[in-house]
């Protein structure tokens, strides 16, 4: 093997060696996370490893600051006294909120003496629940109402406005509800709780609270008509 020949060799392996780290560096952050409990990821066991943590959002845990997302986890199956802190600068999902499921996968970081999962990824899950509108008022009987009705308990039914759904925590109404009958009749829903997978724009919806004096809707449950 003469010499020119050896040289092209040396320079072909460096390539492949460089090429191989990228791919293996690659594989390798984006590679499957490890499935642990909220107890696990506290014992520390677990720092600067890629894990996916289920758990139930903590009531009114959460708050939004320069678009980072941060709330509290617990595991119901588990010592619920124990939280786990997680961050996510990402969207929320609409069905984010009070009680809900979420799965968060990202890295395990020591942060302020204690543990965070700083995540890449968040999915929220919600039971469908259905309600009877039977007894229900409606969007236009409920405006007609007013003042007479406000901080009364009562059941609204109406439709989910399109493009109105906006996740928990977001400063927003939760989303706007229209009269079935007369899309232009609107009111605006106050809810921290976790909204059903299956409620959507369009979605037929049966809503438990009452009149604020501001005009909006507080509600303490929403279920899908059904």
């Amino acid at each position: 093997m003469n010499t020119k020949t050896k040289r092209r060799l040396v320079v072909v392996t460096g390539v492949i060696v460089v090429v191989l780290a990228i791919v293996l560096a690659v594989v390798g952050s984006g590679g499957a996370a490890k499935t642990v409990t909220v107890a696990d990821a506290l014992s520390g066991a677990h720092d600067s490893d890629r894990v996916q943590v289920s758990g139930n959002v903590v009531d009114n845990s959460f708050a939004t600051k320069d678009n980072v997302l941060t709330f509290e986890i617990c595991d119901p199956e588990g010592d619920e006294s124990q939280t786990l802190r997680v961050s996510y600068d990402g969207a929320a999902s609409s069905t984010f909120g009070n009680g809900v499921t979420a799965i968060c996968t990202g890295k395990l970081i020591s942060a302020d003496g204690g543990v965070e999962l700083v995540a890449s990824e968040l999915v929220t899950k919600c039971p469908s629940k259905y309600e009877s509108a039977t007894d229900a008022l409606s969007v236009s009987r409920l405006l007609e109402y007013g003042d007479d009705i406000v901080d009364t308990t009562v059941k609204l039914a109406g439709v989910v406005g399109e493009g109105t759904l906006t996740a928990a925590g977001s400063g927003e109404p939760r989303f706007v509800v229209a009269d079935s009958q007369d899309a232009t009749l609107q009111v605006p829903v106050e809810f921290d709780g976790a909204l059903p997978d299956a409620i959507v724009d369009g979605t037929s919806v049966v809503i438990t609270g009452s009149l604020s004096g501001s005009g909006s809707f507080v509600a303490t449950d929403v279920a899908q008509e059904g």
